[in-house]
């Protein structure tokens, strides 16, 4: 039985050789699908793998107190807005004054413009910097890390000293070849000395997250006086089983700074850290979807362009089909070497087109798009298996056609 299979099987990969420009054309063909498929599920691999980092780093015992949730409340025929009022320094203050939930510190922030110019000595930025005012908690809050120096402390904040802390890009930019700590540099004629550099945290959507200062918020208070400053709280707790706690009492004390009634809805906002890596992931679902229903239609298209290649080929083979029915070959060995000839190209072009598809997936995700470039192992076995089916079927009628030839009409066929 296996000398029966390998024999197949080699009469199988001659018939293919024999027939270069066909079996080409037909690998080209399934493997437009195959890449299809791979190629944009690489792509939607990468944009995950990009949100997961970016927001990952923040844990998942983090949860904010902001003005609106992570999507904008509707009421009656979800036309109209609800408009809740910005959270104020001293909403935000006697929030921290009065939340008082075990093992969790709390954080008062505000960005106070994202349009600074920073200068050094003679040289300054493009006016594109972001001025975060912040506390001591804000950036083990926020899931930022010092790459040098050190954080603000407690006393840094309560006596606002002119310290800052400065992203990643000053090194390359403005700070650069030079160490930034201790470094003197100006914001709105403020002069500030650098105690931290934060590490790289790179960008997202094309906006980069490592061009901005962290400067104490009362300190920020002070330079920017801006009416109507909407200010953000985060909190972080010590262990992830007490977050839907801390979560329920943030909210307690929440409304009672805003001295809400019990019968009214919350008039702000409170979000988990992982709201928004869970609402995108879901997002990306349906690309994931999207993706596989196109690739199918293409691949669709594969599939009855290999049957009819191979139908032309059971035709064209008539009369070496009646020599060996004549020679004795039984029905299921004449199905099966047709069977084989196409689960070979079947998987050839799989094989070119997980190619194929992870080349164009790196050209977009990393070259175009920035993403880490990530391998789909997922894609590439759906892959091959989608080849395989698209053999298999392919493959059925063809060989079937060509076991069922009557071997005297075949041997007599021209």
């Amino acid at each position: 039985m296996l000398k029966l299979f390998k024999e197949n099987v080699r009469v199988a990969f001659g018939a293919v050789k024999s027939q270069k420009l066909r079996t080409i054309l037909t690998v080209l063909i399934i493997a437009i699908g195959i890449t299809a498929l791979v190629g944009i599920l690489t792509v939607v691999s990468a944009l995950e793998n990009k949100i997961a980092t970016n927001f990952a780093s923040m844990g998942a015992n983090t949860f904010n107190i902001s003005q609106y949730k992570l999507e904008i409340q509707r009421h009656g025929d979800g036309q109209r807005e609800v408009i809740n009022p910005i959270i104020t320094y001293a909403e935000a203050k006697e929030f921290i004054d009065k939340y008082n939930f075990p093992l969790t510190t709390s954080s008062i922030s505000f960005t106070a413009t994202s349009t600074a110019e920073v200068k050094f000595e003679s040289e300054k930025t493009d006016p594109n910097i972001a001025i975060v005012g912040a506390d001591e908690n804000y950036l083990p809050n926020s899931g930022l890390e010092i790459a040098k120096g050190r954080n603000f402390t407690t006393f840094d904040v309560q006596n606002n000293a002119y310290v800052c802390l400065v992203g990643s890009d000053f090194e390359k930019g403005l700070l650069k070849d030079i160490n930034p700590i201790d470094k003197i540099i100006s914001v709105r004629g403020a002069k500030f000395r650098v105690i931290g550099l934060l590490k790289e945290k790179g960008s997202t959507f094309g906006n980069t997250q490592d061009l901005r200062v962290i400067i104490p918020i009362q300190v920020a208070r002070s330079l920017f006086t801006a009416p109507q400053i909407n200010y953000s709280l985060s909190v972080m707790t010590a262990r992830k089983d007490f977050l839907n706690e801390a979560i329920d009492n943030a909210e307690f004390t929440m409304r009672r700074v805003r001295k809400l009634s019990p019968v009214k809805d919350s008039n702000f906002g409170v979000s988990r850290s992982d709201d928004l890596i869970n609402k995108i992931m879901s997002i990306s679902g349906y690309l994931d979807f999207a993706a596989i229903v196109i690739s199918m239609i293409t691949i669709l298209g594969s599939s009855i362009a290999l049957m009819n290649i191979m139908i032309v080929s059971v035709t064209e083979r008539t009369r070496e089909i009646g020599v060996r029915k004549a020679l004795g070959a039984k029905k299921s060995t004449i199905a099966f070497q047709f069977f084989i000839e196409t689960m070979v190209i079947g998987q050839m072009g799989g094989f070119v087109g997980v190619l194929f598809g992870l080349l164009i997936g790196y050209l977009f995700s990393a070259l175009i798009f920035d993403f880490a470039f990530v391998i789909p192992w997922t894609a590439i076995i759906l892959a091959f298996v989608v080849s395989f089916i698209v053999a298999l079927v392919s493959g059925l009628y063809p060989a079937i056609k060509a076991a069922k030839l009557d071997p005297i009409e075949a041997l007599r066929y021209e």
